[in-house]
């Protein structure tokens, strides 16, 4: 182990972080060891990780002092935040600039930052196309992040912006798996239109970043789109019919009727898949399938990534 450099893994029970650190310690020939960094290191999940071979540290994002301790003496770390604990861009912004600032100081070598397109480059806040929430943002979990690039990018630190897509895990943990109408069919809603909306397995975004770190420098001060396939929301309807055995269509409906789900996030959701739906050129463009697979060669398509784990779906 001492002879191993160090990734520090924000996040590390969470989706992304959980799938870099077994990115690292499945593979027998890293030259990298694992530090898990998370709130809580006596959960079962941490749990879990110090038993596969990982240090387990406990960093709170709020608390830049906690951050610069668990990220002393690492190569690497990996950076996320997570927008749908607390619905607050203000909150992930600081979260944000505290890793940043937290990895200058201690000095590592090569961080990423899991991040998002900050969409008011694209669509500014006077274009009515798309309602303004919070009065500063158009859509408030992608703003947050995007506006946050600056903290990694200035400064003189090594870092590499990911930018990920939508989780294919959404339709297990998510709640957009297929839902049953009142005619009795299954069905999954988007307000996609026909555009194409790019998709990940988790697991694929952690041996994604874990390709990065190997790479070496090759992508610092780098942005790395990644996708493990762009599908209609036709197309993914297809798939899943195939897998659970039963017909599934593709529900299209206006971004303005998404948005008033009543859901929380709705309104936040909704002006998202605006945003891939009406930019999808830009959007597809910027999440190279290839690219993602030179890194990570065991990149999963949509069929497979169902076909290992379509039967966790819940059918309601």
């Amino acid at each position: 182990m001492s002879d191993k450099k160090i990734i520090a893994v924000v996040g590390a029970t969470g989706a992304q972080g959980s799938g870099l650190v077994r990115a690292i310690l499945n593979d027998p020939a890293s030259e990298f060891a694992v530090r898990a960094v998370t709130r809580d290191a006596k959960s079962e999940k941490a749990a879990v990780l110090k038993k596969m071979g990982a240090e387990v540290v406990q960093a709170d994002l709020d608390d830049k002092g906690s951050l610069i301790k668990a990220f002393e003496g690492a190569y690497g770390a990996f950076c996320v935040t997570n927008y749908w604990e607390h619905f607050s861009p203000e909150k992930e912004i600081n979260q944000a600039r505290n890793l940043a600032e937290a990895a200058r100081k201690a000095g590592v070598k090569h961080t990423i930052w899991s991040s998002l397109d900050d969409t008011r480059k694209l669509i500014p806040l006077d274009d009515d196309r798309m309602q303004t929430l919070m009065g500063k943002y158009k859509v408030p979990q992608f703003d947050a992040k995007g506006e946050s690039d600056k903290f990694f990018l200035e400064g003189g630190l090594p870092a590499t912006i990911l930018h990920t897509v939508f989780y294919w895990e959404n339709f297990i943990y998510f709640g957009l798996g297929p839902k049953r109408g009142p005619d009795g069919k299954l069905a999954v809603t988007f307000p996609m239109g026909d555009k194409k909306l790019p998709g990940i397995s988790v697991e694929d975004i952690g041996k994604t970043a874990y390709g990065i770190f190997k790479a070496g420098p090759k992508y610092i001060g780098k942005t790395i789109g990644i996708a493990g396939g762009h599908l209609t929301g036709r197309e993914m309807a297809g798939a899943l019919s195939r897998t659970i055995g039963e017909t599934v269509i593709y529900n299209d409906v206006p971004p303005e009727v998404y948005r008033n789900f009543g859901f929380p996030g709705a309104d936040d959701m909704g002006n998202m898949f605006q945003f891939k739906r009406d930019f999808e050129e830009y959007y597809t463009k910027s999440r190279d399938i290839e690219l993602t697979r030179s890194l990570n060669p065991e990149l999963q398509s949509f069929q497979q990534w169902l076909d290992k784990y379509g039967k966790l779906i819940p059918v309601e």
